[in-house]
């Protein structure tokens, strides 16, 4: 299960992410700006903020388990992780 709270900071996002997945749980802190989801979001508020967040972390529970997720980091270095996240978390 992930829980996903985001809030507008000068023109990007800061989320909190709590995960309990594979008998573990996690918290993570992650920061997106209006290009990360005019990129990747399907929209341009608080819930499209959330739910890209939310798509993103079911991306990389998919290849990793929670405790292996950075505790705090930029949405876009997924891509530089997993190269395959660009085309599967476009709208």
């Amino acid at each position: 299960m992930v829980k996903v709270r985001c809030e507008p900071r000068d023109g990007s996002w800061t989320c909190e992410v709590d995960v309990e997945d594979r008998g573990e749980s996690t918290s993570h802190t992650v920061s997106l700006t209006s290009a990360d989801l005019a990129r990747w979001g399907r929209g341009d508020d608080q819930a499209a903020a959330e739910d890209l967040v939310q798509r993103s972390f079911a991306f990389l529970l998919e290849r990793e388990p929670p405790g292996s997720i950075l505790r705090r980091f930029e949405l876009a270095v997924i891509q530089r992780y997993f190269p395959e996240y660009d085309l599967q978390l476009r709208p």
